[in-house]
């Protein structure tokens, strides 16, 4: 009997026995276009229907980019964080800052939005109410450095990083302190989510952003406190963070990390076999199919051997994966690819088909 999709999770995360690798795969807006008419299911069932096991609800900052839809490019909305952005090939992107125009003296006075007042944990609860068999997970991301960047745009907020200003340390007290609040809130047992999501994109193609001792200094204990609110609340904590980040991984094991994610082996030292030789005994991952050349360029059967490598070199211990890709899914990706993925992960086309036919049959339910 297959499992439930939160058992499912659970149990690899736990390194148990599962029926199949659990699956948590991100579809940019057009590919969920392609394959809502692929399937004939609305564009709402095709996370189900591709065998999605987590849903999460975004009450951080990701809000603004993932929790608001637009119909066309151009249209755009400011988010409560005062961060104004713009759809732009069909992604939601920041056009402007609240804090890019003054100095960091000025910055540290910036009042973070209280959640009640402007209903941040609105999503949570309304994806709590309709769960399911879901393993749901609550986003607080971006949390220390990148929510910095949000507030202040990229270029101030490495300047900020450089300046030994107390009133920069005010206002990463500040992303810290909101974020923890809201992970402590959303963590209650009024919610009771799954895992706690955390994340700052510090990584780039060819490695950090920033030093490693900027980030232990400026960064590391901060997001340690929003750490915790997980690990007090005896939750797992996923870590997101782009690029390679692989200097400063310990420091996140040793901080309560416990998933890692999106796992990106064409940056330096992010190799995922490699990274689960030497941290699967206190990581688990997400992530690792690569977006960048194999799914968008690759052969059908490139994929469908490299997913299976990957599958049985990062579950050979009993579990601690999830199959996920580095980044989403993009609309250049071949479809031929894209069922090659699922293929190799327990889900062949007909598999798919079946599922689509199950959601129509049963009103929108599996």
């Amino acid at each position: 009997m297959p499992m439930t999709r939160r058992d499912r999770v659970r149990a690899a995360l736990n390194k148990q026995s599962v029926d199949r690798a659990p699956i948590f795969m991100w579809f940019h807006p057009k590919t969920v276009g392609m394959l809502s008419e692929w399937l004939d299911v609305p564009p709402g069932a095709v996370d189900g229907v591709m065998g999605n096991d987590i849903r999460q609800a975004w009450i951080g900052n990701n809000a603004g980019m993932e929790g608001v839809a637009h119909n066309q490019d151009g249209q755009g909305h400011t988010d409560a964080w005062g961060v104004a952005w713009e759809r732009r090939e069909g992604f939601n992107q920041i056009v402007q800052s609240p804090l890019s125009g003054v100095d960091s003296i000025a910055a540290a006075n910036y009042r973070f939005p209280d959640p009640q007042t402007h209903e941040l944990l609105r999503p949570l609860r309304e994806l709590v109410e309709r769960r399911e068999d879901f393993f749901v997970g609550a986003d607080v991301s971006p949390c220390v450095f990148e929510l910095l960047a949000r507030l202040r745009g990229m270029e101030n907020a490495f300047l900020d990083l450089a300046d030994p200003d107390p009133a920069v340390d005010r206002l990463l007290d500040g992303c810290a302190g909101h974020s923890t609040d809201l992970a402590k809130r959303a963590c209650a047992p009024e919610f009771s989510p799954d895992w706690l999501w955390t994340g700052d994109d510090v990584g780039g193609q060819l490695g950090l952003m920033m030093s490693p001792e900027t980030w232990r200094q400026r960064i590391k204990p901060r997001l340690k406190q929003v750490a915790a609110a997980g690990r007090e609340a005896g939750l797992p904590v996923a870590y997101h963070c782009c690029g390679g980040l692989r200097p400063i991984i310990p420091d996140l094991i040793e901080i309560g990390v416990n998933i890692l994610n999106p796992i990106q082996g064409n940056c330096p030292g992010m190799d995922p076999l490699e990274l689960k030789r030497e941290f699967g005994g206190e990581l688990a991952f997400m992530g690792g199919v690569d977006t960048q050349r194999l799914l968008t360029r690759g052969s059908a059967a490139a994929v469908r051997r490299e997913v299976s490598r990957l599958l049985d070199g990062m579950t050979r211990d009993g579990g601690g994966y999830i199959l996920a890709a580095s980044h989403t899914l993009a609309p250049e990706t071949p479809f031929a690819n894209i069922a090659a993925l699922y293929e190799a992960a327990g889900l062949p086309e007909r598999e798919l088909k079946r599922r689509a036919a199950e959601w129509k049959e049963n009103n929108g339910q599996f």
